[in-house]
């Protein structure tokens, strides 16, 4: 592969019912939109190339308090994330080491869409 072909990756595609909202959620986590967006759906971008798409819900397709959706973000940067959403945190405890072996912490997202972010715990 050449360095000009794009690498494969896999997107998230994640529907939300108010898209500025959630655009706004995922700008402190450094995502910006990218060409290409439009009123119902938003590609999203970091300047380090993590990709995330938002798209219009179908009214009543998501309902917070009940969205099955998540999104897990692994990032070295998880201790200045925790202190970005403090008073977000779902865990009292805020970061910590778990069972599978991350350094993680969780928000609710848009929507109540479960956020997970961490790092692996062996580099922490």
């Amino acid at each position: 592969m050449s360095s000009c072909e794009p690498l494969r990756s896999v997107i998230a595609i994640l529907p939300v019912n108010n898209l500025l909202q959630a655009e706004q959620f995922f700008a402190a986590l450094g995502f910006s939109p990218q060409a290409g967006s439009s009123a119902e759906y938003r590609l999203l971008q970091t300047p380090d190339g993590e990709e995330l798409h938002l798209t219009q819900a179908v009214s009543g397709w998501v309902e917070a308090g009940r969205n099955p959706f998540g999104l897990y973000f692994r990032r070295p940067d998880v201790d200045a994330l925790a202190r970005l959403f403090a008073g977000q945190v779902l865990e009292k405890e805020g970061p910590s080491i778990k069972p599978w072996g991350m350094y993680e912490f969780a928000v609710n997202g848009p929507d109540c869409v479960l956020v997970r972010i961490g790092w692996p715990a062996r580099t922490v």
